[in-house]
C-alpha cells in the first residue's frame, strides 16, 4: 500500500547580513557585484515566503563564496519601493537593469521556486502505522521513504543592456528511508538547522548550482568602478574601495560615458558610447571608497566609469 503526501514548509532564515554590502572572507582580486531579487513562488502555494527564503539563501552562499560583492537585501529593497518596482519575483530584465545601474552591480539575479515538497511512501505497512498484524499473529514491518524535491529557474540579467545572460532551470531530490523517517513540517530557527532537513539538503544542492552558475556567467562581465568626487587636489574619489578588491598600486582606466545606445527593434539598451579620458593609480583604498591620482589625461567628471586597464 502506497499513499502519498505532500508537505511544503515554510522557509523562515535567520541569517543577519551586515548593512551595505555583504562581504565573506576576501578571496582576492577585483570582486564584481551582484543583487539577488525575491524569487517568484509558483508552487501554488501562496501565503508562504518561499521565494523570499530561497532567495535569502543564495545570498547568503554568495557571501560566503568570498567571491563577490553582494548588495545586501534592504539596500535592495529600499532601491524597489523608490523606483515603485516592489520587491518580487515579477521583476522584468528590463526594470532589473535599471535598478541595477542604480545599485552600481554587474548582474541581477531573478528567479522563481517551481517545485518545493515532500512526499511519503510506505511498502509492507501503512503510513502512519508502521507495525501492523501479520499472518500467525507475526508482526509485520512497514518500510517508510520519504522523499524531498526543490526546483527553481534562475535568469541571470546584465544591467548594462538588460540583456538576459544565462537561463537555466535547476531540480535535486534528497530522500530518507527507515522504519520512522519522522516529519519536516516545524518551523525553523535558523538556517543550519533547516539544512539538516530533507528540504533543506534538496535546496542546498539546488543553491549550491545557481552559484556556479553566476560564478561562470560573472567572469565573462567586465568589472567596473565609478569616480565619486574630484577633489581640489587633483586626486579623485571612486567606488568601490578595499571590501571590492582595490588597493594602492592598482591602475585603471576612466571613460566618459556617452549618449545611451537603445536597440529600435527590442528597446533594449545596447550600452553608451564611451570615451577614454585618463588613466589613474590609486592611492589609498578605504572600505568603501579609494583615493586615485592621475597619470594621464584630463577632463574627468563624478559619474565617469572605472574600468580594469
Amino acid at each position: 500500500m502506497k499513499r502519498i503526501t505532500a508537505i511544503f514548509t515554510f522557509i523562515a532564515l535567520a541569517c543577519a547580513l551586515a548593512s551595505g554590502p555583504a562581504l565573506a572572507e576576501k578571496s582576492g582580486g577585483l570582486k564584481k557585484r551582484v543583487a539577488v531579487v525575491d524569487f517568484e513562488n509558483k508552487t501554488g502555494h501562496g501565503g508562504w515566503h518561499i521565494g523570499t527564503g530561497m532567495a535569502d539563501m543564495l545570498t547568503t552562499a554568495l557571501v560566503k563564496s568570498g567571491s563577490f560583492m553582494v548588495i545586501e537585501r534592504q539596500q535592495l529593497e529600499q532601491v524597489m519601493k523608490e523606483q515603485k518596482l516592489g520587491l518580487s519575483g515579477a521583476v522584468t530584465p528590463q526594470s532589473a537593469a535599471q535598478v541595477g545601474k542604480l545599485l552600481g552591480v554587474e548582474l541581477i539575479v531573478l528567479g522563481s521556486v517551481n517545485e518545493f515538497g515532500q512526499k511519503e511512501s510506505s511498502v509492507g505497512g501503512s503510513v502512519g502505522s508502521k507495525v501492523s498484524k501479520g499472518m500467525f499473529g507475526l508482526n509485520k514491518v512497514g518500510v517508510e521513504t520519504k522523499t524531498a524535491r526543490v526546483g527553481m529557474d534562475i535568469r541571470l540579467v546584465n544591467t548594462t543592456t538588460g540583456e538576459i545572460v544565462a537561463a537555466d532551470g535547476f531540480a535535486e531530490e534528497e530522500s530518507k528511508k527507515g522504519l520512522d523517517v519522522g516529519t519536516d513540517d516545524f518551523a525553523f530557527s535558523n538556517d543550519s538547522r533547516f539544512d539538516q532537513t530533507l528540504s533543506g539538503k534538496a535546496t542546498r544542492k539546488v543553491v549550491n548550482k545557481v552559484v556556479d552558475m553566476i560564478t561562470s556567467a560573472m567572469n565573462k562581465l567586465p568589472w567596473s568602478g565609478k569616480i565619486l568626487k574630484l577633489n581640489a587636489d587633483k586626486t579623485m574619489m571612486l567606488k568601490p574601495g578595499a571590501e571590492g578588491g582595490v588597493k594602492a598600486g592598482d591602475i585603471f582606466n576612466v571613460f566618459s560615458q556617452g549618449e545611451e545606445i537603445i536597440d529600435p527593434d527590442t528597446g533594449l539598451s545596447l550600452g553608451s558610447e564611451e570615451k577614454q579620458v585618463g588613466t589613474i593609480e590609486v592611492v589609498e583604498a578605504k572600505d568603501k571608497y579609494a583615493t586615485a591620482k592621475v597619470i594621464s589625461g584630463s577632463g574627468f567628471k563624478t559619474g565617469d566609469m572605472v574600468r580594469e586597464k
